[in-house]
Order: structure tokens, then C-alpha cells, then sequence
């Protein structure tokens, strides 16, 4: 759209597990049944000046980070057939540690658009402390609330949002409408994102000039990042969304392990 004027995108972000749902017994390939659910969601785009006014948010920044040409990358979200022949995902015992390079390389590109110059300049010392004064110590990891109000990680599985939480320092409030959405939906792929933007707009947190940061995750390995800013402050009873029947009823206690009842 930036080559483009006075056009339209529509942006459609889906999971349908209807194609990949695994009829096998192989354990590695049944989480995929576990996580995945139906979703979708629909996004317009312009770069007419004339719908400023109209608009919800401006993009400000995409990044997009592909590890594929590294093998445990690429394998560690896999399709395949198990021993009986039956199709399905295979997720390795590598994908916490990949997703935490590809997550590394992205914000690692991504930080000097968006932190403040006192993040950038803290990052950079320790960095020259480490790398030429040969110091031991631990790398400094940027203080992203500095730079957004809100966060909607890729809802991919507790786990993915646990260590996300723990790397990025956020706080339960900032991992609230991620949370909510995997306890909800269960993981609806690229839709979550929008799904989490829409728990944070029935809750009327957005506010004009608020900085929201999408994290997303995809097999190959991909990380990628979507930087927005609210042009407007969102009126929750203006909205129609899928929280908007139930959003009294949230957050909600999810316990770590919980009692399957036959």
C-alpha cells in the first residue's frame, strides 16, 4: 500500500482445523487437537485521507522475522505422516528454544523503532560491556512497556505465554487479553491477534494515542511484529465483537492443571 495510493487492502487472518485434525495416537501430534480451534478475523486497510477520521488505528511498523534456513527451525512445527499413515503436526521438543530465537532476531530489529533513546543507550552499553570489555554479565533486555500500553501475543499454547511474560517482564494485566483469549478460543492461529485486540476494546483500555504491539508466531520458523496506534479512543457499547456478551465474565482464574471430568 505504500507504492499504491488511494487503495484498499483486506486483510484475512483464519485457522480451520478441519483439513489437519490428527486421527492418530502418535502424542507429539495429538497436542495440535489439544490447542487448536476455529477462527477468523477480518481486517480493512486504506491509505485514504480521507478515512483518517474513521479509522480505528494506524499501522505504524511490520517486521518480519524467517528462521527457515536453519533445520531445527524449520522441522520443529513439521506436517507429516506417523507410522499408521495418518496425517498430521508434529511439534519438537525445540520450539520453546526456537521461538525464543526468531522472538530474539525480531525485537533485536524491531527495539531501535520503538524504545525510547534511554532503553536504546542502557542496551547498547551493556552490549559493548559484553561483547569488547569481555564483562560477565547478563545481557540487558529493553523495557518494551516503555514503549507500548498494550501487548497481544500469539495465543499458540500456555507455555509460548508463560516465557513470553518472563522475557518481556510484563505483567499480568499486559498478558490478560492473551490468557483469556487461549482459555476462550484456544489457539485460532493468526486470528488470536485480533481476537486479543478485541478483549482489550471490550474492556475499554484502548485510548487515543495508546501503542499496541502484536507478536505472532508461525511454523518455518516466523516471528512477526505489527505496531499500531489508536488514532481514537474505542467506546466499548460502540463496538461488536466476540467478547461483547461476556466480557463481565472476564478475566477468569485458569488453574495450571485441571481435572478432566469423563
Amino acid at each position: 500500500m505504500q507504492v499504491n495510493r488511494n487503495s484498499y487492502a483486506l486483510v484475512v487472518s483464519t485457522e480451520n482445523i478441519t483439513n489437519n485434525w490428527y486421527s492418530g495416537n502418535n502424542r507429539s501430534m495429538l497436542v495440535t487437537n489439544c490447542l487448536f480451534r476455529v477462527g477468523g478475523a477480518a481486517i480493512l486497510l486504506s491509505n485514504r485521507s480521507s478515512d483518517r477520521r474513521r479509522s480505528k488505528y494506524e499501522l505504524v511498523h511490520t517486521l518480519r522475522t524467517h528462521k527457515g534456513a536453519d533445520d531445527k527451525s524449520y522441522n520443529c512445527v513439521f506436517q507429516q505422516e506417523d507410522e499408521q499413515k495418518n496425517i498430521g503436526v508434529t511439534l519438537s521438543k525445540d520450539l520453546m528454544v526456537v521461538a525464543g530465537e526468531a522472538l530474539k532476531a525480531n525485537i533485536t530489529t524491531l527495539g531501535p523503532l520503538v524504545l525510547p533513546l534511554s532503553e536504546q543507550l542502557l542496551f547498547l552499553a551493556t552490549l559493548v560491556a559484553r561483547k569488547v570489555l569481555k564483562m560477565k554479565i547478563e545481557p540487558y533486555i529493553p523495557d518494551f512497556k516503555l514503549a507500548f500500553e498494550h501487548f497481544c501475543i500469539h495465543a499458540g499454547g500456555r507455555a509460548v505465554l508463560d516465557e513470553l511474560e518472563k522475557s518481556l517482564d510484563l505483567t499480568q494485566w499486559h498478558m490478560e487479553p492473551s490468557r483469556m483469549t487461549l482459555y476462550r478460543f484456544g489457539n485460532t492461529s493468526s486470528s488470536s491477534l485480533w481476537y486479543e485486540l478485541a478483549y482489550s476494546e471490550a474492556k475499554g483500555r484502548i485510548k487515543k494515542g495508546d501503542r499496541l504491539w502484536q507478536i505472532g508466531f508461525g511454523s518455518g520458523f516466523k516471528c512477526n511484529s505489527a505496531v499500531w496506534r489508536a488514532l481514537k479512543t474505542i467506546n466499548p457499547a460502540m463496538e461488536k465483537n466476540p467478547w461483547m456478551e461476556e466480557i463481565d465474565q472476564f478475566p477468569v482464574q485458569v488453574p495450571k492443571v485441571a481435572p478432566i471430568v469423563y
